[in-house]
């Protein structure tokens, strides 16, 4: 395992301006390819309508939150169903976990005609590219669930737990709105201490070792690290 080591690099090195991790899997099946050609464009976000965030739900919105890589949605699907008055906008470049969230959404043949959750939006790219463009305050809770830990100590800057990037996250997020973090990986979870003990933005409590009811939808990612004996570490920070 490598040893996490100080920040003082770190925090002098921007997060890059570029996107890691894999966009694409296995070659698209014909449903695959439906889904993202006419199912997407009906629920995309795209940066002309950020500024008017409100605006673009079924109803205007009590709050507005936001899910940093969604994987296979059920996580999206279940604050949906526990939150109908939430704006709901979930970011993922991974087709497969795209198409996975799209499929539980329309049936097989109604990929361009069946109805979509109004309070749902889907930004399928860099998710720092909608925080850079957002305008600031306007994000009750964010969502960061089981990330890719990028593990290896030269890839830290991979990781969205990022100095450069809690910067980002606390401009749009508002005084008291809540980020809540999960992860199973020890070196991830180390990593989340140690970034989040240096920061101004968030109000930092000691992490949960059981998942805490309120707020919270299992995941598989949770489940498998379950099954795989890894202990997930729960985090609460509440903006200043």
């Amino acid at each position: 395992m490598d040893k996490i080591g100080h920040l003082d690099n770190v925090l002098v090195k921007p997060s890059p301006n570029r996107l890691y991790g894999r966009q694409r899997g296995h070659s698209l099946r014909p449903r695959q390819k439906k889904l993202l050609d006419e199912t997407l464009p009906r629920i995309r976000l795209s940066l002309e309508q950020i500024e008017h965030l409100a605006s673009l739900f079924n109803q205007k919105p009590q709050q507005i939150w936001f899910e940093v890589g969604f994987g296979g949605g059920e996580h999206v699907l279940g604050q949906l169903a526990k939150h109908p008055h939430v704006g709901y906008i979930a970011s993922e470049v991974f087709r497969d976990g795209i198409c996975s969230l799209l499929g539980r959404l329309v049936p097989v043949g109604k990929e361009a005609t069946a109805p979509l959750p109004g309070m749902l939006r889907l930004w399928d790219n860099d998710a720092r590219h909608m925080l850079m463009a957002l305008p600031e305050s306007v994000l009750d809770r964010v969502f960061l669930m089981f990330p890719d830990p990028w593990p290896k100590a030269r890839h830290t800057k991979r990781r969205f737990v990022h100095p450069q990037n809690v910067a980002l996250l606390a401009r749009v997020m508002k005084s008291g709105g809540i980020w809540q973090v999960a992860s199973d990986d020890p070196v991830y979870q180390g990593w989340v201490q140690e970034v989040m003990a240096y920061q101004p933005y968030f109000n930092v409590s000691k992490p949960q070792t059981i998942r805490p009811e309120e707020g919270w939808v299992s995941t598989r990612y949770e489940a498998k690290a379950m099954m795989a004996g890894r202990q997930p570490l729960y985090w609460t920070f509440v903006r200043r």
